[in-house]
């Protein structure tokens, strides 16, 4: 990930508000895209190394496979939040449309995507959903993309099959699904990370040699602590207005969480 980010990164989440075709769209397109390029304006004033644009307010999620509908709306986004700021752009594409992301970031020239389920399988409120790093990485490859894959080990809003073993899966999504990085979660959005969880996590990619970023829950308090055991951050609830998800982007909370990390 040197090549996206040379420092331990702030990265800022752009929550998408519900896109077209989802329950809670409401017929404005605009105010979509104006929210989204607000707020990705708010994280780079504030002092982020990066953000995310995800497709948050589209819930329920398609597990794997979203529409193409979508993708086309969340690509005019990303390119917009690119056109927008000059700090390296990710895409999540919710909940686990790899195939989606990676093709939305070639596309756009986004530097990276966050895939939640890109090795294993996980039990999650959209069912079971298996990872398909074999697809995402020879994908990669036949659009000759310069895109970083930061892969969830764990990942928030799911549960394992059987028992779970975090070294392993963190050693598989790096040595057999080739991520470049990874990301350790709570439990759901906003929720902190466990510390013993990512202590096992980062022994894992120190040896591995590949970042580790905090996946959620980070705020201004525990930032310094967090980024003492992990390579960079990605933020979305702390950075809003009063700390609350759903609200837009804080430039003073951001600036207030990006000086706590230093």
């Amino acid at each position: 990930m040197e090549d996206v980010f040379d420092t331990q990164p702030i990265i800022g989440m752009v929550h998408l508000e519900p896109l077209p075709g989802a329950p809670r769209f409401d017929g404005d397109r605009e105010f979509i895209r104006e929210r989204a390029v607000r707020d990705a304006r708010a994280l780079m004033a504030g002092g982020v190394d990066g953000v995310i644009v995800e497709n948050f307010g589209d819930a329920p999620f398609y597990s794997d496979d979203v529409p193409k509908h979508l993708v086309a709306e969340m690509t005019r986004l990303v390119r917009d939040v690119r056109e927008a700021v000059t700090v390296p752009v990710g895409v999540n594409v919710l909940r686990n449309d790899a195939r989606a992301a990676l093709s939305i970031a070639a596309g756009t020239g986004a530097s990276f995507i966050r895939v939640n389920v890109h090795s294993g399988a996980r039990v999650t409120d959209q069912g079971l959903i298996e990872g398909q790093a074999h697809e995402t990485l020879r994908l990669r490859d036949r659009l000759d993309a310069d895109v970083r894959i930061l892969a969830d080990v764990a990942v928030k809003h799911s549960e394992p099959i059987g028992s779970e073993n975090v070294e392993q899966e963190t050693r598989d999504a790096v040595e057999r699904g080739l991520a470049d990085a990874v990301v350790v979660s709570g439990a759901g959005t906003g929720r902190a990370v466990d510390r013993e969880r990512l202590e096992t996590v980062t022994r894992v990619t120190d040896d591995l040699g590949v970042p580790a970023y905090i996946g959620s829950g980070m705020t201004h308090e525990t930032a310094s602590e967090l980024l003492s055991m992990a390579d960079g951050a990605i933020v979305g609830s702390a950075l809003k207005a009063d700390g609350k998800t759903n609200n837009p982007v804080s430039e003073s909370r951001v600036k207030s969480l990006v000086e706590s990390t230093k």
